[in-house]
């Protein structure tokens, strides 16, 4: 079942990377006690992520965080070296937080998971963006069939 608006978000690990290499971060650290965006995109280094989604909130992260927002995440079922390299590539700096989600559990447990099996690229997620406030989804954004609308930066900052 896909997560709604008022549900809590499911507990799961991501990675990310930090000074000392890869590391751990749960759902409760990225969201306890925090108003969090969370943008999901189905790879890094896609066409329309790469020059579209992830720029949209590095081009708007001080806006976003202006209405209260205490962190901007970038998920993809994609492995931490590979996030680290495109969020280096795409300059996000302290700016968007870039996690991966590398075998899809959280995804999944979001019922947000993509089977892109027939286009070689396996088992994703769904492009879409939460709004959550301490771990509750207050904001709920998938895109219809490949379309890139309402998971913008610029729908989020209008739902803040």
């Amino acid at each position: 079942m896909t997560i709604q608006v008022g549900d809590k978000i499911p507990d799961a690990a991501l990675m990310h990377m930090t000074a000392d290499g890869p590391a751990p971060m749960t759902t409760g650290d990225l969201f306890g006690g925090k108003k969090v965006v969370l943008f999901c995109v189905p790879g890094a280094f896609t066409p329309t992520c790469s020059a579209k989604h992830l720029p949209g909130f590095v081009q708007h992260a001080d806006a976003i965080k202006a209405k209260g927002v205490d962190s901007i995440a970038c998920m993809s079922v994609n492995d931490v070296f590979v996030m680290d390299a495109w969020g280096k590539d795409q300059s996000v700096g302290e700016n968007v937080v870039m996690l991966a989600d590398g075998n899809g559990d959280f995804a999944a447990a979001l019922g947000l998971e993509l089977d892109l099996k027939n286009f070689g690229m396996g088992p994703r997620a769904q492009r879409f963006s939460i709004i959550a406030d301490d771990g509750v989804v207050t904001a709920l954004n998938v895109e219809e069939g490949g379309g890139f609308d309402v998971s913008s930066a610029e729908h989020a900052l209008g739902q803040l």
